[in-house]
């Protein structure tokens, strides 16, 4: 503790130990402590024991289900997208040799009563039971202007310029019904709402084409997902910022951040020592989240919400869903009357997150109301029976600055959506407030789609 660094990273969350991996390969001298005796923060994936002491303080599991060993079931439900800038960072820094994957095995929609299948390419537009006969064919030829879109041959372009005009005019163009402009939104491109049918088309373009390409990658589903729960994700980055001269350290609380008189930073005190370093990164709860002053009196971060999570612990296939062992279902919020989108991720015994015969649900939304279990419950029923729920109700914390005036930076809350990359683009954008610099990692040589 004596030691000076040039970072102290406060977290061990995916999105902090990403950053501690890369600072540690770019040379920086990095200390990371976490107050929890396990890796992971709010993104971690806990036992059987640590999962009923969390949610439910003073009572053990039953022993019908199982050992210990035999689960991990994640606190915040994400899944990785295969084409993704998470993949990306995954190959690029080699942290994929510490990991296995398993491709998750369905993504569908909630469309008028039922779980539908989302079709991804022109021929499953086709035989897809989301849409008539002729809805198809508007479909296909949607699904074909994307496919065909090149920047720099106008012929492709029908008329549209995707950084002007807005995706509500591409969706009247190709006539396409409320139902279909929701699957292709909400389940393809992913939006929570639906805000961005007046911004301009691009980043819904670049999106479905994300989607697509995932799709294409492994067929069954756009998804990927690590053996052993998301948890094993931040270990495998602190494995690479420790191979590159990282320290790490579980179970410190942190009693203050320090600061010199005109408000910078100096280190971290912890057991009654001061650790000092040039600057800190580290989740909002180190930095005063939920607590009326803030941290010293300053307020760091803002609440910009809540996000309701409901664990499931299940002895069945989601019904409805081709008895996939993993799927993603997303209920758009025009079909339940919600401003937001309700997700479903499940995962099972196949992914070693939990017993044989097991299947784990995570039920979430953004809060809407004063009632949040209510505002899942149409994803809830989509279950059948439940033998154990976990609900969680989290707040959303976002940094009030940059961090570059006092050397704190703090990073942002795990999100409502059902993926990793808006956490890339956190990482993306305190690397570049930290470094001065755009974060760009090389490419490395390629590998095959089996060891992906």
């Amino acid at each position: 503790m004596d030691e000076e660094y040039d970072v102290i990273v406060l977290g061990t969350g995916l999105t902090e130990c990403i950053l501690s991996g890369l600072l540690s390969v770019a040379g920086k001298k990095v200390l990371h402590m976490d107050r929890n005796q396990y890796y992971g923060g709010e993104s971690a994936s806990l036992n059987l024991t640590q999962t009923f002491a969390h949610f439910r303080p003073g009572t053990n599991p039953p022993t019908e289900y199982g050992k210990d060993r035999d689960w991990a079931l994640d606190l915040v439900p994400k899944f990785i997208i295969a084409s993704g800038e998470l993949v990306k960072i995954l190959v690029r820094t080699d942290v994929l040799r510490y990991l296995e994957f398993r491709q998750v095995a369905g993504s569908f929609v909630y469309r008028d009563g039922r779980i539908s299948k989302v079709p991804s390419t022109e021929m499953e537009a086709l035989r897809s039971s989301l849409m008539g006969i002729f809805e198809k064919r508007r479909a296909k030829k949607f699904f074909e202007f994307l496919q065909n879109w090149r920047d720099e041959d106008p012929a492709t372009h029908q008329g549209i310029d995707l950084d002007k005009d807005s995706m509500k005019k591409i969706y009247e163009k190709f006539g396409l019904e409320a139902g279909t402009q929701d699957f292709i939104g909400h389940a393809m491109a992913l939006y929570l709402d639906d805000d961005y049918k007046t911004k301009p088309a691009r980043p819904t373009y670049e999106r479905i084409i994300l989607y697509t390409s995932s799709m294409a990658r492994y067929g069954k589903s756009p998804y990927i997902y690590p053996l052993y729960g998301l948890g094993e994700l931040p270990q495998a980055f602190a494995r690479l910022s420790a191979i590159h001269g990282g320290t790490y350290m579980l179970d410190k609380q942190i009693e203050e951040i320090v600061t010199d008189a005109d408000g910078k930073f100096v280190g971290v005190k912890s057991g009654g020592e001061t650790v000092k370093a040039k600057l800190v990164i580290g989740s909002p709860d180190y930095f005063g989240a939920g607590k009326e002053d803030g941290e010293g009196g300053k307020i760091r971060v803002l609440e910009e919400g809540k996000v309701i999570r409901a664990i499931c612990l299940l002895k069945h296939n989601i019904p409805g869903t081709e008895e996939s062992d993993s799927v993603q279902i997303v209920i758009p919020q025009n079909q339940v009357n919600r401003r937001n989108d309700i997700y479903i991720a499940s995962v099972s015994s196949s992914h070693n997150v939990a017993a044989k015969g097991y299947t784990v649900a995570i039920v979430s939304t953004i809060i809407e109301t004063s009632t949040p279990e209510r505002e899942i419950a149409p994803g809830l029923q989509l279950l059948g029976p439940i033998l154990e729920k976990f609900v969680s109700i989290t707040p959303q914390y976002t940094p009030t600055t940059s961090g570059k005036e006092d050397n704190i930076f703090i990073t942002k809350s795990y999100d409502a959506t059902s993926h990793f990359e808006t956490v890339v683009d956190d990482v993306k954008d305190v690397w570049e407030r930290v470094m001065g610099e755009p974060l760009v990692l090389k490419e490395k040589p390629k590998i095959n789609a089996d060891e992906e």
